[in-house]
């Protein structure tokens, strides 16, 4: 794996013997915004005379609203805060029982990996170019520079993954993607409870193809993360078990030891809406691929 790093927004612990300023950082995080910036420079108050210990000028605090940009593929990624959330629903066997589960903060991709950045990991000889180049109405899809801020599609579990390690990242826990889509509020869909429709998201084959990714502010999670309801599947770390939820750990959960199915979530182009909620859970074999099939990764706040 590379050693890339999200900047976050913690200072380490200065003590009085090392005499030295803090590491500065080497990319680049907000508190709030839409543009990230740089972070500032920590900068050293010396201390009255009767101490040794410094004082620091505070950076901002992160929260919901914060982001952080990847060195390496130039993804954005939103901050979820650590804490609780409600866990599942009744609408299916192997969504029940609905459950609380608390998770440590952590980043994820504001919006599906694009074309555009998996070919920098292709290039780089670290990835594996899709199973197929086309999408479902575009004859050259992948590769072609008009579709590079779509989602890269074709996408197994294996082939998310090695992109995920590549850009420093993982894939999300079954329970960080739910969290990240649902927010604390147990809502149905990411923007909240009412309907899909066309002005929301991409699904039921109103438009039959994927379309560009962030293409739907207004269908935005509670953290600002994009497309999590429709548009392509996205495949996340867990082993698939139907009654996982009835003895999952209620805190960082990751799924069963082993399976035979991996799990994605959020729908596609082409789902209804069953299939789009924040709690639907989709799995299949890990080498199963599709014009439907992509990912976004993750990162662990606290490394």
């Amino acid at each position: 794996m590379k050693n890339c790093w999200i900047i976050f927004l913690a200072l380490p612990l200065l003590l009085a013997a090392c005499g030295t300023p803090a590491a500065q950082p080497s990319a680049m995080a907000t508190a709030g915004g839409e543009n990230p910036t740089p972070l500032p420079t920590v900068t050293l108050t010396p201390a009255p005379t009767d101490t040794t210990l410094p004082t620091l000028v505070p950076t901002p605090t992160l929260g919901i609203g914060s982001t952080g940009v990847s060195p390496v593929d130039g993804m954005v990624l939103v901050y979820i805060p650590a804490g609780s959330f409600e866990m599942g629903s009744s609408n299916n066997v192997d969504e029940m029982p609905s459950h609380p589960v608390t998770l440590d903060a952590f980043w994820i991709d504001r919006t599906e990996v694009t074309n555009g950045e998996y070919a920098l990991c292709v290039a780089a000889k670290a990835c594996q170019p899709p199973r197929r180049i086309t999408s479902n109405l575009k004859d050259l899809y992948y590769g072609n520079s008009r579709y590079a801020d779509f989602p890269v599609i074709w996408m197994n579990w294996s082939t998310a993954q090695a992109y995920c390690q590549w850009a420093g990242r993982r894939l999300p826990t079954e329970a960080e993607w739910e969290k990240a889509a649902r927010g604390t509020d147990g809502r149905t869909y990411p923007w909240g409870n009412n309907p899909p429709d066309g002005t929301l998201l991409n699904f039921n084959e109103l438009i039959k193809d994927v379309t560009q990714t962030g293409s739907y502010p207004a269908g935005a999670s509670p953290y600002g993360a994009l497309d999590m309801a429709g548009n392509v599947w996205e495949w996340v770390a867990d082993w698939y078990g139907m009654d996982y939820y009835a003895k999952s750990t209620d805190h960082n959960p990751a799924g069963p030891d082993s399976g035979t199915l991996h799990i994605l979530r959020g729908g596609s182009f082409r789902y209804n809406t069953r299939g789009v909620t924040t709690t639907y859970r989709f799995s299949k074999d890990p080498t199963f691929s599709s014009d439907e099939t992509g990912f976004r990764c993750a990162l662990s706040a606290n490394p």
